[in-house]
């Protein structure tokens, strides 16, 4: 530390000296306030204190997989395939994708952000399913 911040004991050959001026020293750094705010001063001479900018963080961009008709693979092999590579997809919940892409055309399979999204997509179409991602509006 420098001199600034510690100062020397009054009797170097006093080791009881010495620590109680650290013990008290270090009780004023803990009592004290600290802002982190820098004061300045206004022309009337009060301190004003000036608040630093906060960040706003964004959320990240989420997308949804889609899973397309599939008139070749069975349906009990498509619920499957769902249940393996979506593991937070329920019996129920990848029945009601894959019935949903039968009936409509396309079924919602998951919404999340695109590492995982993408990954997804990608793993059902080497199963053989034909999946898409599109940005969540």
């Amino acid at each position: 530390m420098t001199d600034t911040l510690m100062p020397r004991c009054q009797n170097p050959h006093s080791l009881w000296g010495c620590r109680a001026m650290a013990s008290r020293l270090t009780e004023r750094r803990l009592t004290e306030p600290r802002l982190t705010e820098t004061p300045s001063r206004s022309p009337g001479g009060a301190a004003v204190m000036e608040k630093a900018p906060e960040r706003v963080r964004k959320p990240s961009p989420r997308y949804k997989v889609l899973l397309h008709n599939d008139p070749v693979n069975t349906m009990e092999y498509v619920v499957t395939t769902l249940r393996q590579v979506v593991p937070s997809l329920s019996e129920q919940d990848a029945i009601a994708v894959m019935l949903e892409a039968h009936n409509t055309g396309v079924g919602l399979v998951i919404v999340c952000d695109l590492e995982p999204a993408e990954f997804y997509c990608e793993t059902l179409k080497a199963k053989g399913l034909t999946s898409t991602l599109e940005p969540e509006t």
